[in-house]
């Protein structure tokens, strides 16, 4: 039997309101080596997989890079939207950085990478074939027994040799869950001699949740505490909702804090949500052996931020769908040119605040394409140049609408613009935001079209990532003149 908490000195959960890592980062994994944190993400089909961020407080971040850079790491034939790579769990073990995560269209098995630096190189991933479903796990005993942990219709385990990917004993059930659907997320951490695995249930939407279970040694037998679940927001007016899919991490005082993922809807009853599943954390406090969430860890302000695309080719925040950046933005004549192996080529950045203006400048002369804003390439907005005409296109599903056109030159700027709905004061029906597809050119800044955010939204586009914004090449080759992204400053929430 679990032991009973007492529930006269539980702490009081407060969710933050402000992401750590705001926009399309979930299912977070977190280490600490000496005074630095690193933290790991999941990036689904978008290449670089695995982004990588450091920090010396757990509020403010760096990115570093990513874990899978190459090809030989991560293989992208016939990757789909919300494919490629789920939940990563990063340790720092014996010296190295160790990354064990699941490319769910290059199986069987998961991958596992190592790195001296988080900055790299990663080496090529060992491949762990006996081990299905997703989420792996690892921990390592006293004695350097290397555990791993995944979850496939419950929490499972076994032995595994992490020089060959070999698993050394049959799997297991571990934990079936305190109840919910969709047990999965594990996380295996030792505290004070006991084994405490964390782990997600109810799924990654409305009911999705934090789970505990501790056991006297890595196998178990583990029992659950009987206030699960640890964290929810499910049936709270919190601003944050969905959350779960969480890790913990020790701070150097000793204190511990708890990262997870959640989103933030917006909009009219049921709500949408655009930006996709974010980071957040909270402190942890131990009553009774048992950890319990209790006061934000948050920034005070999410600042202004500018992403272009300069001499020095893509930065780290420059992402790819179903291909690489680098192999399919050239540079020749001074100019980039996305080029690209089959019909459609995206590359582009995530989201990352509410309100955003994106500006473009391309010559189509040799093909078409243009500037989009997407969940998928089925629920997106594009501006697209093609024949001396831009038209602003919107897809939802299998409905295509042309919002507008206009003429286009060379030096016509692209421009799509984000920003929060006001809610109507005579209506009960509002969406999360509005996206404004405009032009500026020889008659001056044109609007296109508008279009409800909510049809760019999770809940109609369904998946697992959120909004990126870019350059979409739609056949041949199309040239870059000009790209700025900006993601407008957002004051403190509280």
């Amino acid at each position: 039997m679990a032991a009973q908490p007492r529930s006269d000195v539980l702490p009081a959960t407060r969710l933050p309101a402000r992401p750590l890592l705001p926009g399309y980062h979930p299912d977070p994994t977190v280490c600490r080596v000496g005074s630095t944190y690193v933290l790991a993400c999941s990036s689904f089909e978008h290449a670089p997989g695995v982004p990588l961020f450091r920090s010396t407080d757990l509020v403010t971040w760096e990115p570093v890079g990513h874990a899978l850079t190459r090809p030989t790491q991560l293989r992208l034939d016939g990757v789909g939207p919300s494919g490629g790579i789920y939940a990563p769990t990063l340790r720092h073990h014996d010296g190295r950085f160790w990354l064990v995560t699941t490319n769910v269209s290059d199986g069987p098995g998961h991958l596992l990478v190592t790195a001296d630096d988080p900055a790299g190189p990663w080496s090529e991933p060992v491949r762990i074939p006996g081990a299905g479903g997703i989420d792996p796990d690892l921990a390592w005993d006293d004695d350097g027994t290397c555990y791993l942990t995944w979850s496939d219709a419950g929490i499972r385990q076994a032995v595994l040799d992490p020089a060959t990917g070999r698993l050394l004993t049959e799997p297991r059930l571990l934990w079936s869950g305190a109840g919910g659907k969709d047990v999965e997320g594990p996380h295996l951490h030792r505290v004070d001699g006991r084994w405490y695995l964390l782990a997600a249930e109810g799924g990654t939407a409305q009911g999705h949740a934090v789970v505990v279970a501790r056991a006297d040694a890595p196998d178990g037998p583990y029992e659950g505490w009987a206030g699960n679940p640890v964290l929810t927001a499910r049936g709270t007016a919190s601003p944050v909702q969905s959350t779960g899919h969480a890790d913990l991490v020790r701070r150097p005082d000793g204190t511990w804090a708890m990262v997870f993922l959640g989103v933030r809807p917006a909009g009219s009853f049921p709500g949408w949500h655009v930006l996709g599943r974010e980071t957040f954390a909270v402190d942890v406090v131990w009553v009774d052996g048992w950890p319990h969430p209790a006061t934000p860890v948050q920034p005070a302000a999410a600042p202004r931020v500018v992403v272009g695309l300069d001499a020095e080719g893509p930065g780290s925040s420059w992402v790819g769908a179903g291909v690489f950046p680098a192999d399919v933005l050239h540079r020749a004549d001074a100019r980039w040119v996305v080029t690209g192996p089959g019909p459609r080529t995206f590359v582009g950045v995530r989201q990352e605040r509410t309100a955003t203006t994106t500006r473009a400048r391309v010559d189509a002369s040799a093909g078409a394409g243009g500037l989009e804003l997407r969940i998928d390439p089925r629920h997106a907005l594009t501006l697209e140049v093609d024949g001396g005409r831009v038209r602003a296109l919107a897809r939802v599903g299998s409905v295509t609408s042309v919002l507008g056109e206009a003429p286009h030159t060379p030096a016509t700027v692209l421009e799509i613009d984000v920003h929060p709905s006001p809610a109507p004061v005579h209506s009960r029906e509002h969406g999360p935001d509005e996206v404004v597809a405009a032009v500026d050119g020889p008659e001056g800044r044109v609007v296109l079209g508008t279009l409800d955010g909510r049809y760019l939204s999770t809940e109609v586009a369904g998946g697992f990532t959120g909004r990126t914004v870019g350059l979409v090449r739609e056949r041949g080759e199309l040239t870059v003149l000009a790209f700025e992204h900006v993601g407008h400053a957002e004051p403190d929430p509280a």
